[in-house]
């Protein structure tokens, strides 16, 4: 087993929380390499009008340190 470290990130979407938590991931992977896992810590919305304009994700991103 090798050693695995964590960073967090955030990412934003108009599409949806599984979009932005996307976002994340592939923002992520173009400095980070070797990625094990995402996890979900908080989702938030910005509201205008009464409709939600922009998802957000803040994100716990795995990775393994080779």
């Amino acid at each position: 087993m090798g050693v695995l470290k964590v960073i967090e990130v955030l990412a934003n979407s108009n599409d949806g929380w599984e979009a932005a938590a996307k976002n994340a991931v592939e923002e992520a992977s173009k400095s980070v390499k070797n990625i094990r896992s995402v996890y979900i810590k908080e989702q938030s919305a910005t509201v205008k009008d009464g409709k939600i304009e922009n998802y957000r994700v803040n994100v716990k991103i795995t990775f393994e340190v080779k």
